[in-house]
């Protein structure tokens, strides 16, 4: 996983964040549901690219 798809993940698991926040302050049900959503997409996207490296690690490990 690159760099640069690391921080798009972690932009946007803040941004969800932060929808998640206004919506709290607001008392916007819709925006805090988006937002908690949005922080949900990231982390399993993330999650994801972690179990794929993982998995080229343990494969690696083996071909040594």
């Amino acid at each position: 996983m690159s760099f640069t798809d690391k921080a798009k993940n972690k932009v946007e698991q803040m941004s969800g964040a932060a929808k998640e926040r206004i919506g709290d302050m607001t008392d916007n049900e819709r925006m805090r549901a988006e937002g908690a959503t949005e922080q949900s997409e990231a982390r399993a996207r993330q999650a994801g690219e972690d179990m794929k490296a993982a998995g080229r690690n343990a494969k690696d490990a083996f071909n040594r």
